[in-house]
C-alpha cells in the first residue's frame, strides 16, 4: 500500500496574482507557508479477477466500477486517465480540514493523489514536476479557474515567496528564518473559520473579468509579497506584517464584490476590536477560514470575542507533498 500525503496553506500576501490571467502579463509573487494539516490519499492493488469490479475509489461516497470512464469523481478519474491506470487499484482519501475553506485543500487531494498514483508505478516526480502536472490537471483537463500557489505549497511545502512567469516557469525562494522568528509568527497567529463554505470557483470568476481594471491594485497586493518577505527575514516588528496584512485585505477586498460579506466583514471588525493588528480572509474570499495576526497577550480577548467559532491552531513551514508509506 502505498500512502501519500500533502499539506494545505495560509497564504500571506500576492493572492490574486498567481492566476494567469494576471501574471502572464505582469508577473506575480505570492508570500505564503504550507502548514501542518493535510490531504491524505492511499493507493493500494485491487484483485478486479476475484470481484465484478476493477476499481474502487473511497471519499464522502464509494464507487465500484468497471472502467475509468465511469467514475463520477472527475479528479480520481482524470488523474487516473493521466497516469495510465486502467483497472487494478484502490484509493482513498481522507483529509484534516474539509474542503471549500480557503486552505487549498482541493489542490493538496490532488496532489497527494498524482503522488499516490506515480508512487504506485514506482515513479518519482519532483516538486515542481508535480506541481506543473497538478496546475495542468485542474486548469486544462478539470476546467477549473484556479491560481497556481496551492499546487505549489501542496508539492513542495516550506515557507516561501513565489513567483509566477508561466504556468510552468515558477520560482519558489524559501524564506530564510531562524526557528526562533518562525515560533514568534506562530504565536501571534489566530485562526478561526467564518462558518461559510464556498466554492472558489465561483467567487474568483468576477476577479478574473475585471484583472484588466485592477492591475494596479494586483500590481500593488504583488509588491505586498516582497514587503512580507523583507519584513520577516529583516526581524522588523511583527506588528508591521499585521498592520500590511490589513492594507492587503483591504486592497483585496476592492477586487470584486464577493471577495468579502457582511458576515465576513463583521467578524473583522471582531477580531480587530479584540487587539488584532490586521488579518484577511483566507483564500479566494465568500467565507473560509479567516487569519488574524495579534500579539499573545491579546489571544485570549479573541477567543472569548470567537468562543462559538472553531479555532484553528497552525504550525508553518510543513514539508511538502510525500510518500510517507510504502
Amino acid at each position: 500500500m502505498i500512502i501519500s500525503r500533502a499539506p494545505v496553506r495560509i497564504s500571506f500576501f500576492g493572492g490574486g496574482t498567481d492566476y494567469p490571467e494576471f501574471f502572464l502579463k505582469e508577473g506575480g509573487a505570492v508570500l505564503a507557508a504550507a502548514i501542518n494539516k493535510y490531504s491524505y490519499v492511499t493507493a493500494s492493488p485491487f484483485p478486479s479477477r476475484l470481484f465484478d469490479y476493477a476499481i474502487r475509489v473511497s471519499y464522502r461516497r464509494v464507487e465500484l466500477v468497471k472502467r475509468v470512464n465511469a467514475i463520477k469523481h472527475k479528479v480520481y478519474r482524470e488523474c487516473l486517465k493521466l497516469c495510465g491506470l486502467e483497472r487494478d487499484i484502490e484509493l482513498h482519501h481522507v483529509a484534516d480540514l474539509p474542503a471549500f475553506t480557503g486552505m487549498g485543500s482541493s489542490s493538496a487531494f490532488t496532489v497527494s493523489l498524482l503522488q499516490a498514483l506515480h508512487g504506485f508505478k514506482g515513479e518519482f516526480l519532483p516538486p515542481l514536476d508535480l506541481a506543473y502536472e497538478a496546475i495542468h490537471m485542474e486548469r486544462h483537463r478539470l476546467n477549473e479557474q484556479v491560481g497556481c500557489q496551492d499546487q505549489v505549497l501542496a508539492a513542495a511545502g516550506g515557507f516561501n515567496l513565489i513567483e509566477f512567469r508561466t504556468e510552468t516557469d515558477i520560482t519558489v525562494r524559501r524564506v530564510p528564518v531562524s526557528p526562533g522568528r518562525l515560533r514568534e509568527l506562530e504565536e501571534h497567529l489566530f485562526v478561526v473559520f467564518s462558518g461559510v463554505r464556498r466554492l472558489a470557483s465561483e467567487v474568483v470568476a468576477p476577479q478574473l473579468q475585471r484583472v484588466a481594471e485592477n492591475t494596479n491594485t494586483l500590481r500593488t497586493l504583488r509588491g505586498m509579497a516582497f514587503r512580507g518577505y523583507e519584513i520577516l527575514t529583516g526581524n522588523e516588528p511583527l506588528r508591521k506584517m499585521g498592520e500590511l496584512l490589513h492594507r492587503a485585505w483591504q486592497a483585496k477586498r476592492s477586487l470584486a464584490g464577493g471577495v468579502s460579506t457582511r458576515q465576513v466583514d463583521a467578524l473583522y471588525r471582531r477580531g480587530l476590536a479584540a487587539g488584532a493588528w490586521g488579518g484577511k480572509l483566507l483564500g479566494a474570499g465568500g467565507g473560509g477560514f479567516v487569519l488574524f495576526l495579534a500579539p499573545p497577550e491579546c489571544h485570549g480577548r479573541l477567543k472569548k470575542a470567537f468562543a462559538r467559532h472553531q479555532r484553528l491552531d497552525v504550525k508553518l513551514n510543513a514539508p511538502g507533498a510525500q510518500i510517507i508509506h510504502s
